[in-house]
């Protein structure tokens, strides 16, 4: 295994979408969504440490979600678990994250990668991510990971590479795009040059450090003022007193955007964001009846294409229920049309305004 590879595994989100079973207190990536016996950040753990020494992979999650990480994760150490002392966006705790790994290894390659997300063939998976390790180690280059469209999805941002007849499988980015409305996300599948961004991202921490020089100077010089104490016993304390300064930004707007030498590789592999129950209803068996089952014994009745979630055993009984997200959980009961999917963050803003915080 190549002691230079590094993996930073982003885990610091709420994913409200999953309410109820995701939680401000216990989100979803410490959850078992899909009933294998993982959970999310398991998954993808046990999928980067296939190629990627599990003492160089970086836990990035939020001060709250210490012991939840140190809980599922029983193979990392506290120092490997990166701690947001506030909510900055990606691009702050990524320039954090850099650093500390630069300090250790200069020579550091490192891949970025979300901790919520469903891949099948974790070899063609590795296979990606390693093609590019060997681009970035040879070349000052940012690469990310592109998912061939399968349908005009208007909820992910795209990527629009050079078209060209280079065979050469790393593509140059042209631009990102942001989320389309319909007819545009059907016109980039139509031009054939545009692919899902899937925020996963491989560079060497020398390109991601320079780049972050060069376009955000003050959140460089911000956490570069930190060099001395990182993976030191004063880390905690100078970043505690320095991390809420930094400027609340995402990696795309701040490094991506603007830079000139990123690289896309269309993904080999299937993929998921796992980002709303629709979305978790399509990866997962159904029954007879285009039922999806997480935990849970269901009797249907003239019921299709529900997504039905509880409390381990449980026995459920629906009839003439059709294209709902039911979810049974302890203290919350959600019964809600599929087609409204989005709005379940509008739903738990009217909860917590109703209940409190107390179930959010």
């Amino acid at each position: 295994m190549n002691k230079n590879y590094y993996a930073v595994l982003m885990a610091g989100g709420v994913g409200s979408r999953f309410w109820p079973i995701s939680t401000t207190a216990y989100p979803k990536q410490f959850h078992d969504m899909l009933g294998t016996g993982d959970t999310l950040i398991q998954k993808t753990f046990k999928r980067l440490a296939k190629f990627v020494p599990v003492e160089n992979i970086l836990i990035l999650t939020n001060e709250r979600y210490n012991e939840l990480v140190l809980e599922q994760l029983p193979e990392v150490k506290q120092e490997q678990v990166v701690l947001e002392p506030a909510m900055r966006n990606t691009a702050p705790c990524i320039l954090y994250a850099a650093l500390k790994i630069q300090k250790k290894n200069p020579d550091a390659v490192m891949i970025v990668a979300p901790s919520d997300h469903w891949i099948e063939d974790e070899e063609a998976f590795a296979k990606d991510v390693i093609t590019c390790f060997d681009k970035c180690e040879r070349e000052n280059v940012l690469c990310t990971l592109g998912i061939k469209p399968t349908f005009p999805n208007t909820g992910f941002g795209y990527i629009e590479f050079e078209k060209n007849n280079s065979r050469e499988p790393l593509k140059n980015v042209n631009q990102f795009r942001e989320k389309p409305d319909y007819e545009t996300a059907k016109d980039f599948i139509k031009q054939g040059n545009f692919l899902w961004n899937a925020g996963i991202f491989m560079w060497s921490v020398k390109t991601i450090v320079d780049a972050f020089k060069k376009y955000q100077p003050e959140q460089y010089n911000l956490f570069l003022s930190g060099w001395t104490y990182y993976n030191t016993g004063q880390e905690r304390a100078f970043i505690n007193e320095n991390y809420p300064k930094a400027e609340n930004v995402s990696i795309d707007y701040a490094i991506l955007e603007p830079s000139s030498n990123i690289f896309v590789l269309p993904a080999t592999f299937d993929w998921n964001d796992l980002g709303t129950w629709g979305s978790l209803y399509d990866k997962l068996d159904k029954d007879d009846n285009d039922n999806a089952l997480v935990n849970c014994q269901v009797l249907a009745e003239d019921s299709q294409g529900n997504m039905i979630r509880s409390p381990k055993g449980k026995i459920i009984v629906i009839d003439g229920l059709k294209d709902y997200i039911v979810v049974d959980k302890e203290e919350v009961l959600l019964i809600y049309p599929k087609s409204k999917e989005q709005d379940i963050k509008k739903v738990l803003a009217k909860v917590k305004d109703k209940f409190g915080d107390q179930l959010a």
